[in-house]
Formats: C-alpha cells, sequence, structure tokens
C-alpha cells in the first residue's frame, strides 16, 4: 500500500468518525486523556532513551521539558474541561430582549499536527491535548530528524486512541507535501518560518485556522540595576538548555557598558564551572554543527569560551562570544545553538531602536531589573509573542500562560484553556422563547 493510499485512508476514517460523533461526548475525551497520561507514563523508560538517542537529553531534562510538560498539560484539562465545555447562557438586551443567547464550543473537525525537532515529545504532544480536548481527530507528524522519540511517539499514540481519533505519520517531506494537500479543517505546525509559510498556504486553500510556532532571535536586554547574580544564574540554565535549541532561549545579551566586565567575568565563571568539558546535549544533525561553526568562522566579535565541537558525537561546547555588533554572523538569523553573542549598550532608546529594526517581533523578550515597572515599561515599547522578568524561557512551559509568536515569530496562543479555545469554534445560538 502506497503512503497517499495510507494517508487517504486515514484521513477518510478520521473524518467519517468526527462526523459520527465520536469524539463529541466530553466524558469520552477525558477518558482518553486519563489513559494517555497513564500510557505516557508506563513508557517513561523508552521515552527516556529515544530523546537520549536523538539528542543526548538526560531523564531530569526530559522530566521537566518533555514528559513533564505533556502530563501537567494534561491534567489541567482533566481538571478543567468539564467547567469549559459547558455552554455560556444569557438573556439578550435592546432590540433583542426577551430572546436568549447562547455560546458552544464545538470541535473544527480533523487537526493536521506537524512537531519539530527540538522538543519532540512535548511539542507534538502538547499540541494534540487541546485538539482531543476541543473533540477533534488528528493525525500527527513527529520530526524526521528525530527518529527513535517519533517512533515511541507512534506507540504511546497507537496504544491510547483508535486510529480514527489519531493516528501518527512517520516520514519527511513526501509525507508532509500530501498530509497538507488533505481538506483538514485546522493546521497545527511548530518550526521553521520557511516551512510555516508553506503551512499557511495550505491552511488558505481550505480556508480553514492555522496556528503557527515559529521563532526569531529572542533578546535578553540587561539594565544597570539587574540582578547579576541571577541574571547569570538562568542565562546559563536557559541559553545551553537541549544545546541551545529551544526557540524561545535567549539569542543574544544586550548588556550596558557600566556593568559589562562583571557581568561577563560572572557568566564565564559560572558555565567553566557548570559545562566547560561536559555534555550538554546533542545538536540535531552535523549539519547544524557545520553552520554553528560557520558562526564562529565569520564573527568579528571574541570568543571567550568555548568554540569546540565533534560532528561525529553532535557535541558542540557552551560557547561565549563578547563585543559583537549588530551587522555580525551571529546577529542574522537565529542561532538555535549554545553560542551567545554579547553586545553592550549605552542607552535604551538605541537598544529599543536596534531590536526592531534587526529582528522585529521576536517570540520572547527577556529583560533583567531590580525594578518592575521600568521593565514592563520597556517591555511595553517592543511588539514580541510572549516576555519575561527576571528570568527566561521557562514561560513556555507553564500551562495557564498562553504561548505563542506574533508576525515572523508566529500566529495563534496555545496551553491550557487557549489551547481549548484555539481549537473549538464558538457556535452562537440564539432562542426565541416560543
Amino acid at each position: 500500500m502506497t503512503i497517499q493510499t495510507i494517508i487517504d485512508q486515514t484521513f477518510d476514517a478520521q473524518k467519517k468518525a468526527f462526523l459520527s460523533g465520536k469524539t463529541a461526548d466530553v466524558s469520552t475525551r477525558l477518558t482518553l486523556l486519563e489513559r494517555f497520561k497513564r500510557v505516557i507514563l508506563e513508557h517513561k523508560q523508552e521515552i527516556y532513551q529515544a530523546l537520549d538517542s536523538d539528542l543526548g537529553k538526560t531523564p531530569d531534562i526530559i522530566d521537566m521539558a518533555e514528559i513533564g510538560a505533556v502530563t501537567e498539560e494534561i491534567d489541567v484539562m482533566l481538571e478543567n474541561l468539564a467547567t469549559w465545555t459547558v455552554d455560556e447562557v444569557f438573556p439578550l438586551t435592546g432590540a433583542f430582549e426577551g430572546s436568549e443567547g447562547r455560546i458552544r464550543a464545538e470541535p473544527y473537525g480533523v487537526v493536521y499536527i506537524i512537531g519539530p525537532f527540538n522538543y519532540p515529545f512535548n511539542l507534538t504532544l502538547t499540541p494534540l491535548i487541546g485538539a482531543i480536548a476541543a473533540g477533534n481527530t488528528a493525525i500527527l507528524k513527529p520530526s524526521e530528524s528525530t527518529p527513535a522519540t517519533s517512533a515511541v511517539i507512534k506507540k504511546v499514540v497507537e496504544k491510547t486512541f483508535d486510529a480514527d481519533i489519531v493516528t501518527v505519520i512517520e516520514g519527511g517531506r513526501t509525507e508532509n507535501e500530501i498530509l497538507l494537500a488533505k481538506p483538514f479543517d485546522f493546521f497545527f505546525f511548530t518550526g521553521s518560518p520557511n516551512v510555516g509559510k508553506i503551512v499557511m498556504k495550505a491552511a488558505a486553500d481550505q480556508l480553514a485556522p492555522v496556528v503557527l510556532e515559529l521563532g526569531g532571535k529572542c533578546p535578553v536586554v540587561v539594565f544597570e540595576d539587574a540582578d547579576s547574580d541571577l541574571l547569570v544564574e538562568r542565562l546559563a540554565f536557559t541559553k545551553f538548555l537541549n544545546s541551545g535549541q529551544t526557540c524561545v532561549a535567549p539569542d543574544y545579551l544586550l548588556v550596558p557598558t557600566s556593568i559589562k566586565s562583571s557581568v561577563i567575568e560572572k557568566l564565564i565563571n559560572t558555565l567553566r564551572r557548570d559545562y566547560e568539558g561536559k555534555n550538554i546535549g546533542k545538536v540535531v544533525s552535523e549539519r547544524q554543527i557545520e553552520k554553528l561553526a560557520g558562526y564562529l568562522e565569520k564573527t568579528k566579535g571574541r570568543v571567550l569560551l568555548g568554540g569546540d565541537y565533534q560532528e561525529n558525537s553532535r557535541q558542540f561546547s557552551a560557547t561565549v562570544v563578547s563585543d559583537v555588533e549588530w551587522d555580525d554572523a551571529l546577529m542574522q538569523d537565529e542561532i538555535f545553538g549554545p553560542i551567545l553573542p554579547i553586545i553592550t549598550y549605552d542607552d535604551l532608546a538605541t537598544v529599543r531602536k536596534n531590536i526592531i529594526e534587526h529582528h522585529e517581533k521576536p517570540l520572547a523578550l527577556y529583560v533583567f531589573s531590580r525594578n518592575e515597572q521600568a521593565a514592563l515599561d520597556f517591555i511595553s515599547t517592543i511588539q514580541s509573542g510572549d516576555a519575561q522578568i527576571n528570568d527566561a524561557l521557562t514561560h513556555a512551559m507553564c500551562p495557564q500562560l498562553p504561548f505563542g509568536g506574533i508576525g515572523p515569530s508566529g500566529m495563534g496562543k496555545y496551553h491550557g484553556k487557549t489551547s481549548f479555545d484555539i481549537y473549538s469554534h464558538k457556535r452562537s445560538i440564539r432562542t426565541v422563547k416560543a
């Protein structure tokens, strides 16, 4: 059987199941989510092995950023779904006084979810949880760049769901092109802006809603009054987690000239203590290793730490580059690796201008300052998907906060209640009492 036939039959079966009302009952959705969590936890060891093989992730990181992120999202749905699915009923006023309004959350239908390589378990399955909670069926395509994790995702899904509710299609460009040509009712993509544009065109052909979780160079802006110890502690973890392959990782550091030396000294000492000579995970491919090495060959900045790499084992050391300018090779595209460029500045107005001019609307903006209001005021002057004060990256793991980009960093938000909402068509119903 060809892949075209498999996909055609899978899509038709899911459409039939959806139209039959198989996923309509809320208690059915809750049962599926409970089973999903149980099956995931039963396969913890296999998930550990897969993510170690693909990306060199350790069990503690997997528990936090992969398995833990997924099960926590399930818990939020289990706790709240019965309330979220109740119709909102209210009396209408004005010219419609005497009649009743009703807003009902209804599923869209068959959803296509495309997962990325960097957090392949989390960022493929967390979008699925919202789709199931809202009553949709779904076809998933995990990243072909992480084959071991893709295989375990397929196994977990098949042990949880009937194929006409959720199916995993493994593969690469060929499979994706076939899937994108199907008349899905909703598209969800996490990955690069270039592929995001392709997905958006496919959604446009179907006049279907789409969520795009893309990327961008996320700046860290340090104020003069920042707690430098806190800054270094958070930066050392969030920048180099998963070998820097996190879409919301700090991409570059903006430090006032007045505190540059002390911040760099503390950062270098911390990184030497925590990372020098140690495995910080695997870069996804030798091709990406070459790309990162190319940045260092072209940079005009000073490499203060790291720069070492091994292509065969896909290792790249934690690297810091100072005296970087806005036109540097390191400042052209999202780095997506364990290299931190440092730019110094003298006034915040120029910082704001340069961020907007060079890397408009990043996925996240990070500000470190003891003055919360000053930080909030600065954040309000720069558009970004999300922002944090005195931390980085971790907001993306919080199910209570909507997560997503804006403009070139994406469109649409998800997590928790927001996930349920994006996958639900809000249908208005008016009743005139007979």
